[in-house]
Formats: structure tokens, sequence, C-alpha cells
């Protein structure tokens, strides 16, 4: 089996490159170039971006995959371009999505993919959406071969869970014993997944017939509320989280761009029912506790503080959230 990857080293991608290659599947990533990939043995990587149409054409013109996997599609445009480059070109085609793609506020208490997708909130959401309806709609006219796949808040060790960043500065902040701004009462359920996990139950939709025309969600079934997620992170730094509850809406009246994350995703208790996927990957199971798996991202913090830089400007906003909810 052959497969492209377009993109590839991303903290999800990379560890489906690496899930890919190590069952033997033929691994092509087609990427620019511009970050340093850990990419395994065997992996070939095709250099070009797949925003320019007339590269691609010439980089991947003389390749049939049996799947194609977008991970960089963003906007209606980008998967237009996909759909043009690779129509018969290829017996699948994976989009990646994402579960913030789903109705906010929820309507019930379990997401599943029958769920409507609507998200008022963070328009991030609203055009993840708009490419599932345009592919969706190739798939109806033209037998456009498409598998929609949703992640939720994935993360490994390049990527801590966190409300406002990928992580290191929310770590810098409990290691100076700085308070953690949590949204609401910090007793939302939120569900976090190691990317070794995704991995397992992604690769095996690859080539599978019955994934096609289908939407999925691949999630652990792990939910933890915020609050315990940086008790967590503390207690394996050898602290304790001063954690700051602060209404979203308070923080979004002084800090409008935070709204999409938070209202359109973060605050709200978000519980996935993963029976679809397990139904056509028999076996799946996630094995990676959350208390486990941040190990390994709190070792490469310290290992490769270059790739975990603190942002000052989302530590000084944090400070003034702080100081100007605990002023009224």
């Amino acid at each position: 089996m052959k497969v492209l990857f377009i993109g590839g080293t991303g903290v999800i991608s990379s560890a489906c490159v690496r899930e890919a290659a190590r069952r033997g599947i033929e691994v092509f990533v087609y990427n620019r170039g511009s970050r340093e990939a850990e990419l395994p043995e065997g992996v070939v990587q095709l250099k070009g971006d797949i925003r320019d149409p007339q590269v691609s054409r010439r980089v991947l013109g003389g390749f049939r995959f049996d799947a194609v996997l977008q991970w960089v599609g963003f906007k209606p445009e980008d998967v237009e371009r996909d759909i043009e480059l690779f129509s018969g070109k290829t017996e699948q085609y994976v989009f990646i999505s994402s579960a913030s793609a789903y109705a906010k506020p929820p309507a019930g208490l379990y997401v599943t993919e029958g769920t409507l997708l609507k998200n008022p909130y963070w328009q991030y959401s609203r055009d993840k959406i708009a490419c599932e309806e345009r592919l969706i709609a190739q798939w109806r006219q033209r037998d456009f071969p498409i598998t929609i796949v949703r992640p939720s808040h994935t993360y490994g060790d390049r990527m801590i869970p966190s409300i406002f960043d990928r992580g290191p500065t929310i770590v810098d902040r409990i290691r100076r014993g700085k308070p953690v701004v949590v949204p609401g009462d910090g007793t939302s359920r939120w569900t976090v997944t190691h990317n070794s996990d995704f991995a397992r139950g992604f690769v095996g939709l690859l080539g599978n017939p019955a994934a096609i025309g289908e939407a999925f969600h691949l999630t652990s079934d792990e939910a933890l509320t915020w609050d315990q997620i940086h008790r967590v992170i503390a207690a394996k730094l050898g602290t304790e989280a001063d954690i700051q509850h602060i209404p979203a809406d308070f923080i979004c009246a002084r800090y409008p761009e935070f709204t999409g994350p938070l209202k359109g995703d973060k605050i709200h208790t978000a519980l996935f029912d993963n029976g679809k996927i397990k139904r056509l990957v028999p076996g799946f199971v996630c094995r990676v506790p959350f208390h486990r798996g941040i190990e390994g991202a709190l070792k490469r913090i310290e290992k490769h503080p270059e790739e975990n830089e603190v942002s000052l400007e989302l530590d000084q906003k944090l400070d003034q959230l702080v100081r100007a909810y605990r002023a009224i």
C-alpha cells in the first residue's frame, strides 16, 4: 500500500507517519521541508508547496497513491485544489477536519459522528465545516473517495494540552508558581488523546473500503477536568498548580482573540462516542493515559528548550487577566 501525507510533520501527523511506516506501508510525505522532520527510515520526502498547483503536478504527477492524507487543508480553496489534483488518481482521500466543528454548545452529553456541525464562535471551525461540505458534495456527485477524520485535543511529546497555547507558557507559569487561568469553574470535562493512540486508529482506516464516504472522530475515552489536567502537569513538575478560575465572558471581553478557542471549543464538556471507529478498526483502544503521556512532553521541554519558547505576550495577558479579575 502506498500513501501520501500532505504535511506529515505536525504533532498528530508525524505520529501517523511513524505508525504507517511501522506497519510496512510505503509512506511518502509532501511538504515544503521548512520544518525539521524526524522521519522514520524508508519514508520518502517529496518537497513542494501543495498551495502551488503547478509545482504539485510536477512533483506528484508521476505517482499514484492508494490514499492521500490532507493534514494542512484549512479552507475550501485548499480542498478545491486537491479535488482537481487527485481526482481519478487515488482510491481514498482523507481530510483531517476538527472536532471543534461539532455544534457549540453541545446539544447532548456524548458527541457522535451524527452530531450536526455548527460553530458560531470560531472561523477556523467554520472553514473546516465548509471544506467538509465541499468534499461531501464531490463524493455524492462524482464519487470522489473521501474519508473525513475529526481529531479533538491530541497531544504528544511536542505538545502539552493547554487552553491558550501549545503548552510551554503554561508549564513555565506552573514552575514559577504563577496563577494558571482556567475558564469557568474548572469542572467541565475535556478529552485528551495521545498522538500514538490516535495513530493506531487512523492508520486502521487507510485502505479500508468501509471508510469511504464516512466521517469519524478519533479520541481517547479519557476525559479530565481542566483543573485535573493542570494538577497532573504540576504534580509531574513536583509542585502544585495555583488555579485561577475566570469566566469565559470576562476573558473574551478583554481579549476577543480567545473567543474562538474558548467559546467555540475548550470551555465545553467534550465527551465522544468512539463506537464507529472501533467497529471499523477492531481492537482499537487508547493505551496511554494522560498521567503517563504527559511525561514524554515534559521531558522534551527540558531536552529541547529551543522548541518550546515561552510566549511573553501570552504570559503578560494572563497576568493582566488575573489582576483585573481579582480587582473586582
